[in-house]
């Protein structure tokens, strides 16, 4: 891969610890592929959609780990991330809320959110650019009557976790035309905007050095496919709003709050860039 640079861009890697330097001959095959379970083959490669013309191909963020953090994926038992897939499926059935109901009372089974992470951010009826989110927590507060949920509170990721995993295998598939095509054109121009002391955008590391060296780690095209996504730094399961927020903070900027309109028109941009890789369910990451 011919190493692409920036002048601050280059800089600030080195700031934050990066080595700047290409991967080497063996370190990348952008042909190894996602077997999880041993029968069930995702796709981790695919063309760029048509209106993201700054990349030629999408790649998922499975591809830039070590073997032996793609192989902790690729085996549900050795996932970390799936003691909270069982969490978020026992919770779907607990009953919450003054309505005394609980999610199954109104959608039946867990399987029927099968295709929902795939579409998510979408607009919902009132015209609302929604992350899955906000539509857990209307259906709490609206149909339950029960308490929202903080965003990266324990019963979400959980929660997020199991109906993300009933889309495990479907290509990413959000809307950005229609009435989602200004939000969509905002998270665009988010991406696209340098920020910070540090004067850095998402394009400058996930676009321009993708595949770089950062603090002993690769640069992925920070695809949002295998979210919620267990980190193995921190032992726990992080939201895809949470990621927004650490990234922005790093380039030495105040960040928006997680469930921010801004992180939710970020998030659908971010998304759409990968349209066509396959939902991971819950990925694992360093």
């Amino acid at each position: 891969m011919k190493l692409r640079k920036t002048t601050m861009a280059a800089i600030a890697l080195a700031v934050l610890g990066g080595t700047g330097a290409a991967w080497a001959a063996g370190d990348w095959n952008p042909e190894a592929k996602l077997t999880i379970n041993g029968d069930l083959t995702l796709t981790t490669k695919a063309k760029a959609p048509a209106n993201i013309p700054g990349l030629k191909e999408i790649y998922s963020g499975w591809l830039f780990r070590d073997p032996s953090t793609q192989a902790i994926e690729e085996d549900d038992f050795s996932n970390p991330g799936m003691t909270a897939v069982d969490a978020g499926s026992a919770l779907w059935s607990h009953v919450d809320g003054t309505a005394g109901k609980s999610c199954a009372s109104c959608h039946n089974g867990i399987e029927s959110m099968k295709g929902v992470r795939a579409a998510m951010p979408k607009v919902n009826k009132a015209g609302k650019l929604w992350s899955m989110e906000d539509y857990i927590n209307d259906c709490r507060t609206n149909r339950m009557g029960a308490k929202a949920w903080g965003w990266n509170s324990q019963p979400m990721v959980d929660m997020t976790a199991a109906i993300s995993m009933q889309s495990r295998g479907m290509p990413v598939d959000v809307k950005t035309d229609g009435a989602a095509k200004p939000f969509w054109e905002a998270g665009k121009k988010m991406y696209y905007t340098r920020t910070g002391m540090l004067q850095l955008s998402c394009a400058n590391c996930h676009e321009d050095h993708f595949g770089d060296h950062i603090r002993g780690d690769h640069l992925s095209q920070g695809q949002t496919n295998g979210f919620p996504v267990y980190r193995l730094s921190t032992g726990g399961l992080v939201s895809i709003h949470k990621r927004f927020f650490g990234c922005i903070r790093d380039t030495r900027a105040e960040s928006y709050k997680p469930g921010s309109e801004a992180l939710r028109e970020l998030e659908l941009y971010v998304a759409s860039r990968g349209n066509g890789l396959s939902v991971e369910g819950v990925s694992v990451r360093p």
